[in-house]
């Protein structure tokens, strides 16, 4: 028994490594934000579009490719796009202009919504029931350590040589990954194709419905004010660019316990771990213009941040596990909501922030959390089976 079950827990590993490395390829602009701006010659506003051109083509191609590719088995279907991711990198790091370089992102961004539709349902798959909380803990523990290894990694590499040297290693890595995917992995053909009026169902269950708003109000409102946090340390709390890569080690280090400590108390209390994530957002954030203005309050309320955000893919995936009729398309819903408010929001900071100031970027954020915070209130916790104190 333990010989069949060693292979599946690296299969594990393999899904986190690879979620790990997309989110650090969506989300390694917003540490080289300054550095490409001033290469291509774009305002910070604009260079944000790196964020947002993926984010979109992930949340299209979240609920379209696992439709598309019918009963292929997720096991080539995982490994094939970690080889776009590839492409994607390589063609990014070799970008010549703008232009160029957010087509690139596109093949990231159909990398992204395709790979974690799928990741993020095949936990069951991989172990037995009594494992999969600690399953999904690791593999959603990807988010948060690309956030405290691949983002801040990412951007000291970037900073020390070029921004094109971060995006060729990440294709290298990942180059690594689709191999491992293929030997690690077990053959993973569909239980039921995902057809699009599969996925237009899960909507009309109330579960369903409010973690895929409370996701859009958390993560719209979370990337119109992160997506700008190289700006946000040096203009707001005085910090030196130079530092930021370091205080992105400490935010994604905060973003790792903040996963581990949900991957424990979501298995039990989804409601109240979900209720919890924007009503903290909302103080941390609302708070950074007005007390974040030192060094030292500034990288306080970082943390606090990182810790909250590094909660919210596995808390609402437990939530999901425990509503959902069909988790793959359901997962595959939220895969496109999760992606397509990360575009949406660094496109709404990239207009705040270029037309008003980083502060009402972040108040604009808060009341997107305030909403979030509202509507999970407002919806009976036996939904997903807690009763509430």
């Amino acid at each position: 028994m333990e010989q069949e079950q060693a292979p599946r827990w690296w299969a594990v590993v393999a899904v986190m490594i690879g979620i790990f490395l997309l989110v650090t390829a969506e989300q390694l602009p917003i540490g080289l934000l300054s550095q490409v701006a001033s290469s291509m010659d774009v305002t910070p506003g604009m260079a944000g579009l790196m964020v947002t051109v993926p984010g979109v083509v992930a949340a299209f191609s979240a609920p379209l490719l696992p439709v598309a590719v019918g009963r292929l088995d997720r096991r080539i279907m995982l490994t094939l796009l970690m080889v776009v991711m590839v492409v994607g990198s390589a063609f990014s790091a070799l970008a010549s202009s703008f232009v160029l370089l957010l087509a690139a992102r596109v093949l990231v961004g159909l990398s992204i919504g395709g790979f974690w539709a799928v990741a993020g349902s095949i936990a069951p798959r991989l172990v037995p029931e009594e494992k999969v909380p600690k399953a999904m803990t690791m593999i959603f523990g990807g988010v948060a350590a690309a956030s405290v290894l691949g983002v801040p990694l990412g951007t000291l590499l970037g900073h020390f040589s070029s921004w094109r040297v971060a995006f060729g290693a990440l294709g290298g890595l990942s180059l690594l990954t689709a191999i491992a995917l293929w030997r690690w992995l077990p053959p993973l053909p569909p239980r039921e194709p995902v057809r699009l009026r599969v996925l237009a169902q899960q909507f009309s269950n109330r579960g369903v419905r409010v973690a895929v708003l409370t996701t859009a109000f958390v993560v719209v409102g979370h990337f119109a004010a992160y997506t700008f946090i190289s700006p946000i340390l040096q203009e707001i709390s005085g910090i030196s660019q130079r530092h930021v890569g370091s205080l992105l080690l400490l935010y994604g280090a905060a973003g790792i316990v903040g996963n581990i400590a949900a991957g424990m108390f979501a298995g039990r209390h989804p409601y109240r771990a979900v209720l919890a994530i924007p009503s903290l957002l909302l103080v941390f954030v609302a708070a950074f213009p007005l007390l974040g203005v030192q060094p030292s309050s500034g990288v306080m309320l970082l943390m606090a941040w990182g810790a909250v955000f590094g909660s919210v893919s596995v808390s609402i995936q437990t939530w999901i596990l425990r509503t959902a009729p069909n988790t793959e398309a359901a997962t595959a819903l939220m895969a496109f909501t999760f992606n397509m408010s990360i575009g949406l929001g660094a496109m709404l900071g990239g207009r705040l922030v270029d037309g008003t100031s980083l502060s009402i970027a972040m108040w604009a954020a808060s009341g997107l959390f305030l909403l979030g915070a509202l509507l999970v209130w407002r919806t009976p916790s036996r939904i997903v089976g807690e009763k509430r104190r």
